[in-house]
């Protein structure tokens, strides 16, 4: 089996998986809130995903040269 059709099936079927997976979001009518896990966490745990979150987000914004 050439190397070229190996990479076609599994590019082929890690596309089949994320279709599937989209369909039965869309049928059990699923909303995915990121913010909903940080509300279920202690005070401690807000601040630290809060502040690694805007870190992350000032890194991003201002990219080391």
């Amino acid at each position: 089996m050439p190397l070229w059709s190996f990479f076609l099936i599994v590019a082929g079927s890690l596309i089949a998986i994320g279709v599937g997976i989209d369909f039965i979001v869309k049928k059990k009518n699923l909303r995915l809130d990121p913010e909903e896990g940080i509300k279920n966490a202690s005070e401690s745990e807000q601040v630290y995903k809060e502040l690694h979150l805007k870190q992350t987000i000032d890194d991003f914004n201002t990219p080391k040269q």
